[in-house]
């Protein structure tokens, strides 16, 4: 506990100094995964969310949406859906890391899914053309496709290099996951994520990432614990309340990056 202690206030300690740096507040935006229907975990997320004023990026898989999601989702402004993939199935063989989008079928068969998913999502509030693919995986093939489909940003995770045409879309990446996917789920641990959020501030603050750039929080409502929603209030409660800190969405990073 002690030691949760100091990293919080190296935290605090970290935003002062990169604030001092760039006369700017330091943004976070928060994207969401794996949304097919509403479920009380998904209420949960929203509900947090809500508490802080903290926009929603929402992943929807468009092979399973429903459209009670749909109706769940019209009210709240302050939420924005994003495509998914098409019905988050691996492709990959056994042995490789999973992957929906990659370049193992042809890359028409891969974008046709694609383009199918994002009209699927056609009744949805706030659809933005943002992709986000299954596992934070894409092939190069079907990256460069995704420009003609209209699609004008991929999300990823921790700003993973893209070559290619794909490299020409913009990036609206994630950077903390408090998941601890690894051990089969539950909560990654208070100094797992603060770690790597102070590592974010520690490289801005250095020059080795740009200073104004937004950091992403990945959450997965449907895998989430107590402890991971407890986490996550807890962070959102702490910046929401600095000065030096701003929660923007997904429609702000598409607009102005």
């Amino acid at each position: 506990m002690r030691d949760e202690v100091a990293l919080w206030s190296s935290l605090g300690d970290r935003l002062d100094r990169l604030s001092d740096q760039t006369g700017a507040p330091a943004r976070f935006w928060l994207r969401d995964d794996d949304a097919v229907r509403p479920t009380p975990a998904l209420d949960r997320l929203l509900r947090i969310a809500e508490d802080h004023a903290m926009p929603v990026a929402l992943a929807v898989i468009p092979a399973f949406a429903k459209n009670a999601l749909a109706d769940r989702l019209t009210p709240m402004t302050g939420v924005h859906v994003l495509p998914h993939g098409w019905a988050h199935r691996n492709h990959a063989p056994p042995d490789e890391k999973k992957t929906e989008l990659g370049d193992h079928r042809p890359a028409e068969i891969v974008l046709a899914e694609i383009a199918e998913g994002w009209c699927r999502l056609e009744g949805f509030p706030r659809r933005l053309p943002v992709l986000v693919p299954p596992w934070n995986r894409i092939g190069e093939d079907v990256a460069g496709g995704l420009n003609a489909l209209g699609f004008e940003a991929l999300s990823l995770f921790a700003d993973k290099p893209l070559c290619g045409r794909g490299a020409e879309l913009s990036r609206f990446d994630t950077h903390l996951d408090p998941i601890a996917w690894g051990a089969g789920g539950g909560f990654v641990g208070t100094p797992a994520v603060l770690g790597a959020l102070l590592a974010r501030l520690d490289a801005m603050g250095e020059g080795r990432i740009d200073p104004r750039a937004p950091t992403g929080i990945l959450t997965h409502h449907l895998v989430q614990d107590e402890a991971t929603f407890t986490f996550l209030n807890n962070l959102l409660c702490y910046l929401a309340r600095r000065n030096d800190c701003r929660f923007i969405s997904v429609e702000n990073l598409l607009a102005n990056g």
